[in-house]
C-alpha cells in the first residue's frame, strides 16, 4: 500500500498489479473489489499463491457450471470446490455426460472467459436465497445446513455456506446484466477474462450427493486451472508421467498384488513378488523399531462394542466402521433366546487395544516412556466411489505405535519420534520433507483440555519441528479436538506431495480409560499418549514407493535382485553355480532356464525391472568372471565371481538404487 491512496479504497487502487487477484483483510480472504479502511491490515493475494490458485480454480468451476446450464438449462447445480491442482463441479442431469458434451461445454467456457464477465458478491437472507434458488434442490439443502456443520455433512460445502452471512455471486456482463448466479462464499477473480487459457477439462465421474450412496448420483466434471498455458502444459506432462507410474498399472504388470472380485472391493491380496517387497519393508521397520526401544504387541481384529463405546469411536466414527457382528446368542429347542448376545466390531483403529495393554497392570514413572508397536490390520467401511488401488482401501495394515509419556517427557519423546520417522523414510530413499503443525484456533468451544495443556503441548511440538530444520507450516484450527499434531509430508520423484507420518498428542483417551502412573512423589497422574504412524498404512506406503521408483526398486527391495542369463545352454551350469553362491549369501537370485533366446530373456527381465542381470559365456567361464547388465542397458564385463558377490551384497546393504553401471561402480 502507499500513502498516495485516499481511503476508503478498494483493492484495484491499492494493488494495480494484474497478478493480484484478491485481498486478505484482517486475516480474511476478500474480493479485490472490497473497500477497506486505512486501519485495516491488508495483504495482496497473487494468482500464483496457494490462495490465488484456489480462487482461480473455484472461479473456473463457476464458469464450468454456467456453461453447463447454458447448454443444459435443466441441469441442477451441486457443489464445485477447488481441489488439489484443479476443481470439479457436480450436476444433477437426466442423462450422463458424453465426450461430445464435454467438447461443447469446453467451447462454451471459452466464450464465457472471453466475455470478461464480472464476479459480483451479493449478501442475501436465507429467505431471499430460497426464492432465488427455488429450482436448485441441492442448493436449498445446503441453505438448510447453513451454520449446522455443512462442511462436515457435504464434501466441498465450505465453499458455498458457512456459519457467517449467506452470499450469492452474480456473473455480470459489461452492460450490468446478470447472466448467471450461484450460491457461494467466494472470493472470486475480478472477471472471467483473468482465467486466461491455462485451464482444461479432464474427466467425467459419478458422485453421490453429499457422499452418501443413499442420495442421488450426480455427474461430476473434473478440470484443472493454472495461471498460464505453460504451467498447464507442465502439469499435463506430470500427469502423463504419473499415469505411467500408476501403482495399479505397475502392480498388474509386475505381478505384485490384485483385488479379486470374489473377495470384495478395497480388499487386496499380495502375490509372491509383492509379498517379498512388503516383507522387506516390514522386517526392516521391525529391526529399526526394536533398536529404537519399541516393543511389538499383537491384538485381535475384532472386539466387543463396549470397547469402541468407551473410546468414543462408535460415536464419532461409526459411519467409517463396518456393521456389527452379533455373537454369543443362545436359543433353546423352541427357538427362544436363553442368552442374549452382543455386538462385535471389526477394529477401525488399534489404539483402544494398546490402551488395554497399558492398563493391564499398575504403572510407575519408571515404566515411561512406554513404546508399543504393532503391524495391526484395521478395517474402514469406505464408500465404493472413494476406493483407489492400495491408497484407499477397506482393509489395511497400520504400522501403528502408541507411546505413553509423562508431560515432562513429551518434548524429548516427540523429538525422538520425529528423528526416527525421518531416518526411517530416508532408508527407503525419500529425502524431501516438510512439516505441518496443526493447532487449535480461537474458537475455544471446539477444543477440550486446559489452556495450559494446549500451550505446553503446542510449544513442545513447535520446538521439535523447528529443531528438525525442515520447512514448517503452522495451521490454526486443524488440530484434533483433543490435541495438536505434526504431519510430515514428502515429495516423490515427480514432485507430488504425500502426507505420510503423523505425531499426534492425545490426553483424551488416557482420560476416557482412566490411565494412571505413580509419579516420583507417590501421586497418581495421567500419562499423555502419542499416536505415531510411520508409514500410516503399509499398503499406501507401498503404493507411494512403487510410483516413486516407477517399479524400479532399490536392490534391497527388488522382488528379484539378480537374474542369471547364460549366453547359451552350455554355460547354464557355470552361471547356476554363481547364482547358488548369491543365494547362499542371502540374495534373491534366479537362473533363467527358459528356452527363450538370450535377447528375449534380457528384454523380459528388463521389463520386469530386475536391477541386476548376470550374463556369462565362454570368455567368462574360462576367466572365472561374470558380466553385469543394468536396467538402462549399460553393462560391466569381466567381474570376478567373488567380487560380483561382494558388490551385490554391498548394494543391498547400502540400500542403493542401481539403474546404471555408474550406480554400481
Amino acid at each position: 500500500m502507499t500513502d498516495a491512496v485516499s481511503y476508503p479504497a478498494d483493492g484495484f487502487a491499492l494493488f494495480p498489479d494484474r497478478s493480484v487477484v484478491a485481498l486478505r483483510v484482517n486475516g480474511e480472504l476478500k474480493d479485490l473489489a472490497t473497500v477497506v479502511e486505512q486501519a485495516d491490515a491488508v495483504e495482496p493475494v497473487t494468482i500464483d499463491s496457494p490462495d490465488g490458485l484456489a480462487i482461480l480454480r473455484h472461479s473456473t468451476a463457476h464458469v464450468l457450471a454456467q456453461a453447463v446450464q447454458r447448454i443444459h438449462p435443466q441441469a441442477n447445480l451441486g457443489i464445485g470446490p477447488p481441489v488439489t491442482d484443479g476443481f470439479y463441479y457436480d450436476f444433477g442431469v437426466e442423462h450422463p455426460f458424453t465426450p461430445e458434451d464435454i467438447k461443447a461445454i469446453d467451447k462454451e467456457m471459452q466464450r464465457i472467459v472471453r466475455e470478461g464477465q464480472r464476479f459480483v458478491r451479493r449478501v442475501v437472507t436465507e429467505e431471499e436465497a430460497r426464492v432465488e434458488l427455488v429450482d436448485e434442490p441441492f442448493k436449498l439443502e445446503l441453505i438448510d445446513l447453513k451454520g449446522g456443520g455443512a462442511a462436515d455433512k457435504a464434501e466441498g460445502a465450505s465453499v458455498e455456506v458457512g456459519a457467517g452471512e449467506l452470499t450469492i455471486y452474480d456473473n455480470v456482463d459489461r452492460d450490468g446484466q446478470t447472466l448467471w448466479k450461484d450460491l457461494c462464499r467466494g472470493p472470486h477473480l475480478p472477471n472471467t477474462r483473468m482465467i486466461g487459457n491455462g485451464w482444461a477439462l479432464q474427466r467425467i465421474a459419478g458422485a453421490y450427493w453429499r457422499g452418501s450412496e443413499k442420495n442421488p448420483q450426480l455427474q461430476r466434471i473434473y478440470g484443472t486451472a493454472w495461471p498460464t498455458k505453460d504451467e498447464l502444459r507442465a502439469y499435463q506432462t506430470r500427469l502423463e508421467e504419473a499415469a505411467k507410474r500408476d501403482h495399479r498399472k505397475l502392480g498388474k504388470e509386475l505381478d505384485l498384488f490384485s483385488f479379486p472380485d470374489e473377495i470384495g472391493s478395497g480388499l487386496s491380496v499380495w502375490h509372491p513378488r509383492g509379498g517379498v517387497v512388503r516383507g522387506e519393508m516390514e522386517q526392516h521397520a521391525r529391526r529399526r523399531h526394536i533398536e529404537g526401544g519399541y516393543t511389538y504387541v499383537y491384538t485381535p481384529h475384532i472386539s466387543k462394542q463396549d470397547l469402541f463405546l468407551q473410546s468414543n469411536h462408535l460415536v464419532t466414527y461409526k459411519e467409517g466402521m463396518f456393521p456389527p457382528i452379533h455373537l454369543d446368542e443362545e436359543r433353546d429347542e423352541q427357538g427362544e433366546i436363553t442368552k442374549h448376545g452382543q455386538d462385535y466390531y471389526l477394529k477401525p483403529m488399534n489404539c483402544p487395544m494398546h490402551i488395554l495393554i497399558y492398563k493391564e497392570r499398575a504403572r510407575s514413572y519408571r515404566d515411561l516412556p512406554m513404546r508399543l508397536a504393532e503391524n495391526g490390520t484395521v478395517y474402514r467401511n469406505e464408500l465404493s466411489g472413494a476406493l483407489h488401488g492400495l491408497t484407499r482401501v477397506r482393509g489395511f495394515t497400520q504400522d501403528d505405535s502408541h507411546l505413553f509419556v509423562t508431560p515432562e517427557q513429551l518434548e524429548e519423546e516427540a523429538t525422538r519420534v520425529l528423528e526416527f520417522v525421518i531416518s526411517m523414510l530416508r532408508d527407503f530413499g525419500l529425502e524431501d520433507f516438510e512439516l505441518e503443525l496443526s493447532m487449535r484456533d480461537d474458537e475455544k468451544e471446539k477444543w477440550i483440555g486446559s489452556d495450559e495443556f494446549w500451550e505446553h503441548s503446542t510449544d513442545a511440538l513447535r520446538n521439535v519441528a523447528l529443531a528438525s530444520g525442515l520447512k514448517l507450516t503452522e495451521v490454526p484450527g486443524e488440530a484434533a479436538f483433543y490435541g495438536p499434531k505434526i504431519d510430515l509430508k514428502t515429495r516423490d520423484a515427480i514432485g507430488r506431495t504425500w502426507q505420510l507420518s503423523t505425531v499426534q498428542v492425545d490426553p483424551n483417551l488416557p482420560e476416557r480409560f482412566e490411565l494412571e502412573y505413580t509419579d516420583r512423589d507417590g501421586q497418581k497422574k495421567r500419562p499423555i499418549m502419542i499416536h505415531r504412524a510411520l508409514f500410516g498404512s503399509i499398503e499406501r506406503f507401498f503404493a507411494i514407493l512403487l510410483e516413486h521408483y516407477a517399479g524400479a526398486f532399490p536392490v534391497w527391495l527388488a522382488p528379484v535382485q539378480v537374474v542369471g542369463i547364460p549366453v547359451a545352454e552350455d554355460f547354464a551350469d557355470y552361471l547356476g553355480d554363481v547364482i547358488a553362491q548369491l543365494r547362499a549369501a542371502g540374495v534373491r537370485a534366479e537362473l533363467d532356464h527358459s528356452d527363450d533366446r538370450m535377447q528375449k530373456k534380457i528384454r523380459t527381465h528388463t521389463t520386469q525391472k530386475v536391477p541386476l542381470q548376470l550374463i556369462a559365456g565362454a570368455q567368462d567361464q574360462s576367466a572365472g568372471t561374470v558380466s553385469f547388465r543394468f536396467r538402462d542397458g549399460s553393462q560391466e564385463n569381466g567381474v570376478p565371481i567373488a567380487d560380483a558377490v561382494r558388490r551385490v551384497r554391498d548394494a543391498i546393504a547400502s540400500h542403493a538404487l542401481v539403474n546404471t553401471a555408474e550406480d554400481f561402480s
